[in-house]
């Protein structure tokens, strides 16, 4: 699935980042814990779907070479957490609808999970 249709079925806004039209994610992870995150995700074309809105989120996905992440239920970062994920090459994206709405709906459009 690609930015444009992630952005799409979900509504997101765009806070910060560019991804080639053409750059496929093939699985998402939600998640509140970052030591989840680090523990499970070896794919740099997994998305990352979170309500954390913290300068570790950009750590983490940092540290493990995400592209993607999505803030749920309306939390926007500040701007110290856009700098460092522009610094970083990652996409920030944010939508007011729940973590379990919007996995829901990309599962629904054929994402799949990670396997752990």
């Amino acid at each position: 699935m690609n930015l444009n249709q992630i952005i799409k079925e979900i509504h997101c806004d765009i806070i910060t980042g560019e991804i080639q039209q053409n750059y496929n994610f093939t699985k998402a992870f939600s998640s509140d814990l970052m030591s989840d995150v680090l523990a499970f995700v070896k794919d740099d074309q997994t998305l990352l779907i979170t309500g954390l809105c913290n300068q570790q989120v950009i750590r983490t996905a940092e540290m493990i070479d995400l592209k993607l992440i999505i803030f749920v239920r309306g939390k926007n970062p500040t701007n110290d957490i856009i700098e460092m994920a522009a610094d970083n090459d990652i996409v920030l994206l944010s939508t007011s609808i729940s973590m379990f709405d919007a996995t829901g709906i990309l599962y629904q459009k054929g994402m799949r999970g990670i396997r752990v």
